[in-house]
């Protein structure tokens, strides 16, 4: 996959030479379109806040904010159907039921009521409480902070996809979602370093001394479902905007590797 810095700096070079202190790259479609595409972290630490001066500048000449979905209007809508679900440990094998409960007992995490619910949410569940274990708060993200500073200045604000819309994409994931609770097991402590990693480029964003690559946490088939098919969806959304200066806040992990978002706006130009 390479390194992320190089990735990005290879997308930059391609379509600006200015150079932000966070992860951000410039894009400009046909039929005056500006993209300030932003390499956004849900979820963040206390010296987060406030966003920069260079990005609320960046928000300020916007005409509107492009987010992944709006997390200050509600939480994620869980599964709620009546349904029963195996015990977690007929679930995943012997081994990885293990690393389950250790993963469980890191984060203070009570096992018994995670039975009740499908193994993505699991998944989710336990990636949140890893994250807040680190330091990291949902309203000291990047995009939270965005979204609450473009309403207090009564920017339009679009969001690339529904909290019901994401539930859906979720439920694809065979098993209820079994292959993301794995993944979220085997990557465990990889998660953890890419988190402080994502962390770092916000807090010291330096492209050309950055030489770590980004630890893998999904494997191909998740890569692939929530992803890559996401960027194909929002390069689809994006390249229909009417004219006008728009700030993009998207997961920073869109940003590079196969089938990353900037690259596939970029073939509209070629």
């Amino acid at each position: 996959m390479g390194q992320l810095i190089k990735h990005l700096t290879n997308i930059l070079g391609l379509n600006s030479s200015r150079r932000y202190p966070y992860p951000a790259c410039d894009i400009t479609l046909a039929d005056d379109r500006y993209l300030h595409l932003v390499g956004s972290i849900h979820m963040g630490t206390e010296n987060m806040f406030p966003l920069s001066e260079i990005l609320m500048e960046q928000l300020n000449q916007a005409d509107t904010l492009i987010v992944e979905a709006d997390i200050t209007q509600a939480s994620l809508p869980f599964h709620d159907k009546l349904q029963l679900y195996s015990r977690i440990e007929q679930r995943l094998s012997s081994e990885m039921y293990q690393d389950f409960q250790h993963c469980c007992h890191e984060i203070r995490q009570q096992e018994e009521w995670l039975n009740l619910l499908p193994s993505w949410q699991i998944a989710l569940i336990l990636q949140a409480e890893q994250a807040q274990n680190l330091g990291l708060y949902p309203h000291y993200g990047i995009d939270y902070q965005l979204l609450n500073a473009a309403k207090a200045q009564g920017k339009a604000i679009i969001e690339l996809e529904s909290a019901d819309s994401q539930v859906k994409l979720l439920n694809q994931i065979p098993n209820n979602g079994l292959p993301l609770l794995e993944d979220t097991l085997v990557h465990w402590h990889a998660n953890a370093r890419a988190l402080q990693t994502m962390i770092s480029w916000w807090m010291d964003y330096q492209p050309k001394q950055q030489k770590h690559a980004l630890p893998t946490t999904f494997s191909k088939e998740i890569y692939q479902l929530l992803m890559t098919e996401r960027n194909k969806q929002w390069n689809q959304r994006l390249r229909e905007l009417p004219a006008g200066r728009y700030l993009i806040a998207v997961g920073a992990l869109h940003l590079y590797g196969e089938g990353n978002l900037p690259q596939m706006l970029m073939e509209e130009q070629r």
